[in-house]
């Protein structure tokens, strides 16, 4: 047998070397995507966003790394084991994760990161940001249109400001369409386990309810399923947030705000680019949701009205009022 010669054994080496970095450099490009408190299949934020990246994973064939996170403490962390594993790009769900990511950010500067709901100014970073108070508006004018009271509600998750930002919007929808409306709102909780707790959820709706309010609206993450539930005990109707919650209780939800973080996700796996994205009404990143759960609750008439005021909106004829940008709910 003739053995081969040395420049072939090189060629050969090298040929299986750079095979070798390719994969490794295939491995290093797997994303990943950490869920904040709550879990990917909360019904609301977590899952829309979840449904993203299996759309990319569907259409690929390619996999990712994830992690749920159970507690405030493990944030940094489970970003940085991802970013040291070699994942890029990183989605961090939600805006509790933002100072932990820019952290991480800093020290991993050729790594790409994604934050929904924050604004985090690296070079490396892609914020995620939603016009959340022109979706509201327009279920509160929605609300306000269905109710035979005159009577709205609203529970929140954890007071934080970008909740804030959705009541604002529900109010002022519900206001500039029958200014003689009430709206009733409470926020479930200071911290993160506001995000969880569907018994307090449904304790505020019926303590709305008592008061008048024949339509709720839920800003609260998994907090809402226990809104729905009262609603549908009472005969009342609620309003889903985030995903498309209208199956959840047919003939209970007169709509949902969906919040297209799903898209959002999706667009980051399609073609990371750094800066912030503020996604509207007009953008497709906020809109009411219509289907076969809430058709028979939704008449011509409403409809005709609603997509008038969503026109409105797009248009710059409506201007609605965003509670993070003026810091208070002024309008």
């Amino acid at each position: 047998m003739i053995a081969p010669h040395p420049l072939f054994r090189a060629a050969v080496t090298l040929t299986l070397m750079a095979a070798a970095g390719l994969c490794q450099a295939q491995a290093q490009t797997q994303p990943a995507v950490i869920f904040d408190m709550g879990g990917k299949f909360d019904k609301s934020f977590n899952e829309s966003a979840y449904r993203g990246i299996e759309r990319w994973k569907k259409e690929t064939g390619k996999t990712y790394l994830e992690f749920e996170i159970s507690n405030d403490t493990q944030r940094a962390q489970a970003i940085r084991r991802m970013a040291e594993r070699g994942a890029s790009p990183i989605i961090s769900v939600g805006f509790a994760q933002a100072s932990a990511l820019e952290q991480v950010a800093k020290d991993f500067p050729k790594t790409q990161f994604a934050i929904i709901d924050a604004r985090v100014n690296r070079p490396n970073v892609q914020s995620l940001l939603f016009k959340e108070h022109e979706g509201s508006y327009l279920v509160g004018a929605m609300a306000v249109l269905a109710s035979k009271t005159g009577k709205v509600g609203f529970v929140g998750g954890m007071d934080i400001p970008l909740i804030r930002k959705f009541q604002c919007g529900y109010e002022q929808g519900a206001k500039a369409t029958n200014p003689k409306a009430e709206v009733f709102s409470n926020m479930t909780g200071t911290t993160s386990t506001a995000w969880n707790d569907p018994t307090r959820g449904g304790e505020l709706a019926k303590a709305q309810f008592a008061k008048g309010s024949d339509v709720v609206f839920a800003a609260a993450g998994g907090t809402g399923t226990g809104v729905y539930q009262a609603a549908k005990d009472a005969g009342k109707l609620a309003i889903g947030v985030d995903s498309n919650q209208n199956h959840l209780q047919p003939g209970t939800m007169l709509t949902s705000m969906v919040k297209r973080v799903d898209v959002a996700v999706y667009n980051v796996l399609k073609g990371w680019q750094p800066g912030v994205s503020d996604l509207g009404l007009k953008e497709g990143g906020v809109d009411y949701a219509l289907d076969e759960h809430n058709a028979k609750l939704i008449t011509p008439a409403l409809k005709t009205r609603v997509e008038a005021i969503k026109a409105d909106i797009i248009a710059g004829k409506i201007q609605v009022v965003d509670f993070m940008a003026t810091g208070g709910c002024k309008y």
